[in-house]
């Protein structure tokens, strides 16, 4: 078969990191004819060379290039794109992985969309990723119709013949945002472009140690100087206008005014190293930019983009000091089932410190006309903004899986409300939302994978765009709302312990299901049919599956219905009367008895089969004895550890 993609991923020195990276290669759905993996060794020091080269012994698809060290990232993917063979090429970092199925899609995707360039949804552990950019598939994606200048890594798949046609390359040597260089040109050139946002394609990890490549200290000098390299490419393949003025403001505010900015501006060294980075971007700013590239910025990012400009430094440090202290908060209402959906409902505003935020009740907006004259009269004007551009506020709830970091926005209703406050002419400005969460279809069009999901508050109001946990609340460690079985899965509403947030565990949970407060007077069995009620959500009839255990297993169909009286569900089977007898049965259930790993939930009571029918008494508990002998011995050693410390204590 011909090779459909070539992966090409650049190793230095990754140590143990590159493992789940060549895991993710492996079990590509991809067939493995139809795609290859060159790994280009930068002149690694460490095992992996040696590792490398046995994996390529052992799989044909794969093949390792050694080379000098080139001190970056540049070369090494050059010389990968040199050697593949695949109608599409795909760049992976050493220490990031791929969905099982990244390949295989984001292919087909390039296909039947005819792109060039196809940009996969990226999750970022520990780092951050783009997001507005995923918030659904973009099939025609152009830098005009799409945020595709938010996403400048070079984790993408591009085709190669368009790469060879347009003589496309990194830039080479010991530097930075060479993968800036090259996908803006990409961007600016390609025919079509794609955006895959219903499947997570990439995850970028952060290093335990803190050894990825871009989260190194970097001289300011040499990086504002490969930036200009990178506005170089939009004045090349861009006119003078409101397109260019768009796509430079990319650059301002993620590599100038969010450096420059409250806790990050903050955390950066204070040892000179500081005014440097300010100096340098200053100057690219001045000689850059012109009036129309900031006039589009948000208000907080203007007021910092006019002080750099008007060299004031420390009104810069000034004024970060004032937003540092300012974080969203997200209070849920109430947390219900609804039609078969997860209804959340939240109220969403700012806090600074941790008082609300209030703001002038007759804010309105007016040009900014240069700096403010000092911090108050900033800080005055983005309040009075923020007020007059209320009617632009938005609030989202999305799902973010805890342990991949994949995340997915949640149909959200939302109203704005202003909120006097006291006497003297403030207000807050507060959203109120209802999310919906359909557990079917709540992973961008596919079921929520079993795990864990927390739920994240997404804040646009005024300057900021941030983000917070739902919650908390006092009811730590307890469910929100009773376990539902929807969309083939079961779905747990509970709030974490000890923070007191949302989540949802799908198709884990078992003690905290409230099945145990099911008692043998509740289950009933009458001419060989078992009905028990159980605090099951359910938006329709369900079939399950009940399994008996004794000496044999004995499985036996069964169905969920919701109860009569609106809360919970009945459960329903009828019992092989005959197979019972002799014997006593623990019983558990199967809610999603087609899911790819079937689990069964020990129910509280156990059927015994007597001449005169089926008893139904308490089954054991084993896990209260358990509990009570971990108490014991939690309280042994404590006081083994009093008598212990008090001797060391009265010796000294």
């Amino acid at each position: 078969m011909p090779v459909k993609v070539s992966v090409i991923v650049p190793v230095y020195n990754p140590g143990t990191y590159i493992e789940d990276c060549i895991t993710s290669l492996l079990r590509q759905s991809l067939p493995p004819d139809e795609y290859e993996v060159i790994f280009v060794d930068d002149g690694s020091t460490d095992g992996s060379p040696a590792r490398l080269d046995a994996l390529a012994a052992e799989h044909s698809r794969v093949t390792v290039i050694h080379q000098e060290n080139s001190g970056w990232s540049g070369k090494p993917r050059n010389v990968g794109i040199e050697a593949a063979q695949g109608e599409y090429v795909m760049f992976v970092d050493n220490d990031d992985y791929l969905g099982d199925e990244a390949l295989e899609r984001m292919y087909d995707y390039a296909v039947a969309n005819g792109a060039d360039v196809v940009v996969g949804k990226m999750a970022g552990r520990g780092r951050p990723v783009p997001v507005e950019l995923f918030r659904r598939n973009h099939p025609h994606a152009t830098v005009e119709n799409a945020p595709l200048i938010d996403s400048l890594t070079p984790h993408k798949m591009f085709r190669r013949e368009f790469l060879d046609k347009i003589e496309l390359r990194f830039p080479e040597g010991r530097r930075r945002l060479e993968d800036h260089v090259f996908v803006t040109e990409a961007y600016l050139r390609a025919d079509g472009i794609s955006v895959l946002s219903d499947y997570v394609c990439y995850y970028h990890v952060k290093r335990d140690d803190a050894g990825n490549a871009g989260f190194q200290r970097f001289d300011p000098v040499g990086y504002f100087k490969n930036l200009r390299e990178a506005l170089d490419v939009v004045e090349r393949y861009t006119q003078p206008g409101p397109l260019r003025d768009r796509l430079f403001r990319r650059w301002l505010r993620n590599e100038m005014i969010e450096r420059m900015r409250g806790k990050r501006f903050l955390a950066l060294p204070d040892d000179g190293y500081r005014r440097q980075m300010f100096e340098e971007i200053r100057d690219v700013v001045v000689e850059r930019f012109g009036p129309g590239v900031a006039a589009g910025l948000q208000p907080t990012q203007q007021v910092v983009g006019a002080l750099i400009a008007a060299d004031r430094f420390d009104d810069l440090v000034g004024f970060a000091e004032w937003e540092a202290a300012i974080r969203p908060t997200a209070a849920p209402l109430d947390v219900r089932w609804q039609d078969g959906m997860l209804r959340i409902g939240l109220s969403a505003e700012f806090v600074s410190g941790k008082k609300p935020m209030t703001f002038p009740a007759d804010g309105v907006s007016t040009p900014l006309n240069g700096a403010p004259k000092d911090v108050d009269a900033a800080i005055a004007w983005v309040a009075a903004d923020t007020v007059a551009k209320f009617d632009k506020a938005t609030v989202d709830l999305m799902l973010r899986e805890r342990s991949s970091a994949a995340q997915y926005f949640q149909p959200v209703e939302f109203t704005r409300e202003t909120m006097p406050v006291g006497d003297d002419g403030r207000v807050r400005l507060v959203l109120h939302a209802t999310a919906s969460v359909d557990a079917g279809t709540a992973a961008g069009g596919a079921p929520l994978g079993g795990g864990l999901w927390d739920a994240f508050v997404r804040v646009k109001l005024g300057g900021w765009t941030k983000e917070c946990r739902l919650g908390p609340v006092p009811r730590a460690g307890r469910t929100a709302a009773p376990a539902g079985v929807v969309g083939g899965r079961v779905v747990l509403p509970y709030w974490t312990h000890p923070q007191g947030n949302l989540a949802l565990d799908i198709d884990r949970a078992s003690k905290r299901l409230g099945l145990s407060g099911l008692t043998p007077e509740d289950v009933t069995v009458s001419d060989g049919r078992l009905r028990a009620p159980l605090p099951l959500h359910l938006p329709g009839d369900t079939k399950v599956l009940v399994r008996l255990i004794a000496q044999t297993v004995l499985e036996v169909p069964a169905t969920l219905s919701p109860a009569p009286d609106g809360t919970g569900a009945l459960l329903e089977a009828e019992l092989p009367s005959r197979d019972l007898r002799g014997a006593t049965w623990r019983v558990a259930l199967n809610a999603v008895p087609g899911a790819h790993e079937p689990r069964f939930l020990v129910l509280p009571f156990v059927l015994r089969a007597r001449a005169g029918g089926v008893q139904v008494t308490r089954g054991p508990q084993a896990g209260l004895l358990r509990r009570l002998a971990r108490k014991a011995r939690r309280t042994l050693g404590g006081i083994l550890w009093k008598t212990a410390t008090g001797l060391k204590t009265r010796r000294a």
